[in-house]
């Protein structure tokens, strides 16, 4: 754990969780990991086209982000999307359907890997634009301080867009006016194809927030993250913005055209693999306390691969949208023309 402008006896070092809640995060993470594994295979079948990021080996984030929300508070992140869709109500149904381009998707097909969108639940969205998303959540905070909404905003980008200017300016009226918002550096150590080592001069990223404090903590341990964002949540609503850092690893690469072993070893995801997969770590926790056998955790995972292979082929069989929809929710029906009164004795020349 890394700490920036904060003190470290206010921060949580334990976690209180049930049988039942750790169960259901073992098996909404098995779910993450066997979507993403499912994505992988659709798109190296040409079932899937256009861009696709993967976050298997991630869904720690998600999962412990999720338990420690309300859907009062709002999210938004990069074009890594899809787990967070999935905790934010989407089924694994619709998120495949969607990468598909099928109607039954979460936005008709329309969408696609990097725009799943549900304002309902107050996720607005993936983003295909590197660091587009933290003004955009920068602005969901500071609607809910104007609201005096007791609530607070995530937006999460990764390592690489951690260096766009964006997030600078961004935070900067974040901490002007002390906006409920969390900024969260998805630190997988790589942007797209670089070491953060080659990319970043200052690679602590909890601390690039200046005067706005942050914290580093190993995010493959879905109880941490938990017990870090109910924190920081609280934090957020009270003083303003914070900086969180989420040490966590991808184990495919940047995007589907990137087989992610140029540029890293084998041996180095195996490693990862191993030893801090956030579904082994939670299911050890779980065996540990005997919440469960090996075999019922099993068990659970093969019920998982039986629906998700099943609604594959069901989503295979789904229609595409019909031509009508390229006209379709692209925009609003303007409002009523306002009159505008301009004073006689003002001077124009």
């Amino acid at each position: 754990m890394g700490v920036h402008r904060l003190d470290k006896k206010d921060l949580p070092t334990t976690s209180t969780v049930t049988k039942d809640e750790m169960l259901k995060m073992f098996e909404s993470m098995a779910n993450m990991r066997r979507m993403e594994t499912v994505a992988d295979a659709l798109y190296k079948k040409r079932e899937i086209r256009g861009f696709c990021h993967l976050y298997d080996g991630q869904e720690a984030i998600a999962e412990g982000m999720e338990r420690s929300m309300t859907r009062k508070d709002a999210i938004i992140t990069a074009y890594r999307d899809h787990c967070q869709a999935y905790c934010r109500g989407d089924s694994t149904y619709q998120i495949l359907a969607e990468m598909c381009a099928k109607s039954t998707g979460s936005s008709k097909g329309k969408g696609g890997s990097m725009h799943y969108y549900n304002s309902k639940e107050r996720f607005f969205g993936g983003n295909g634009i590197v660091g587009a998303q933290m003004p955009v959540g920068t602005g969901l905070a500071f609607a809910m301080k104007y609201r005096n909404e007791d609530a607070f905003a995530v937006t999460m980008y990764g390592d690489g867009a951690a260096n766009q200017g964006q997030l600078y300016e961004a935070a900067n009226m974040a901490g002007l006016w002390k906006l409920p918002i969390i900024y969260i550096c998805e630190n997988n150590h790589y942007g797209m194809g670089t070491s953060q080592k080659r990319a970043s001069n200052n690679d602590k990223f909890h601390e690039r927030g200046d005067l706005i404090p942050g914290l580093h903590i190993d995010a493959q341990n879905v109880l941490m993250v938990k017990e870090t964002m109910k924190w920081a949540g609280a934090y957020a609503k009270a003083n303003g913005p914070l900086f969180l850092e989420f040490d966590t690893y991808r184990y495919h690469g940047h995007s589907m055209s990137d087989p992610g072993i140029t540029y890293r070893t084998k041996d180095e995801v195996m490693n990862v693999r191993q030893t801090r997969d956030p579904i082994e770590i939670c299911r050890q926790m779980i065996l540990e306390k005997s919440w469960a056998t090996e075999k019922e955790l099993k068990a659970v995972e093969k019920e998982i691969r039986s629906r998700i292979d099943k609604e594959v082929e069901q989503i295979r069989n789904d229609p595409f949208p019909e031509p009508k929809e390229l006209y379709t929710e692209i925009g609003v029906e303007a409002p009523p023309t306002r009159a505008v009164r301009i004073e006689d004795s003002l001077n124009y020349n």
